[in-house]
């Protein structure tokens, strides 16, 4: 055999053992069905849910108007892309930037599943639970010092939420567990002049 010969060889039996070494073998573990690896407490990673604002962009600043500096009413919420199967909503506002730890600024759940849009100052039709203001109601952001992010949060469920009205955050996402279809969230920003 030739040198080329030989080669040539060479690169077929080096290509063959890096195509088995490559493939799964008969004990390799099962890969999960792509659904199943979506599904989480956290929702579909890839989900078609969106929530988004027509007053401030993600990753942009809240208008005054929705914050404590001003009518401290909710800013108006846009919700597209529910998946087949959803049973009701529910909407978490938060502030992990908080000194004393993440404050909850708005928690509903059990809005109607056919929601697109929650206008401002509205109520969503759905139950609101108890925020860190000790209220039943939106509290806009109000931070003490600092820029502040604001986590609006839409989740998408099989069912609705069997829980008392004076529900927590906490309380909130234990029902919600097993639950969710699918999750997103918009992002704003605030800082007191």
């Amino acid at each position: 055999m030739g040198a080329s010969s030989k080669a040539v060889f060479g690169l077929l039996i080096a290509t063959a053992l890096l195509i088995a070494g490559c493939s799964p073998g008969r004990n390799a573990p099962q890969q999960e069905p792509l659904n199943r690896q979506l599904n989480s407490e956290e929702g579909i990673k890839m989900g078609t849910l969106k929530i988004s604002s027509p007053v401030f962009d993600n990753n942009g600043m809240i208008p005054k108007k929705y914050t404590c500096d001003g009518e401290d009413i909710n800013p108006p919420l846009l919700i597209d892309g529910v998946p087949e199967g959803t049973k009701s909503l529910a909407l978490i506002v938060d502030d992990p930037d908080a000194p004393m730890g993440t404050w909850v600024h708005w928690v509903v759940w059990n809005i109607n599943a056919d929601t697109r849009e929650i206008g401002e100052g509205e109520k969503t039709g759905g139950v609101e639970g108890m925020n860190d203001f000790r209220k039943h109601s939106y509290g806009g952001p109000c931070p003490p010092s600092g820029t502040h992010r604001y986590f609006f949060k839409v989740y998408a469920l099989d069912s609705e939420l069997n829980i008392p009205d004076n529900s927590d955050k906490d309380a909130v996402e234990e029902a919600m567990s097993g639950h969710i279809l699918d999750k997103a969230e918009l992002v704003g920003l605030y800082r007191r002049s």
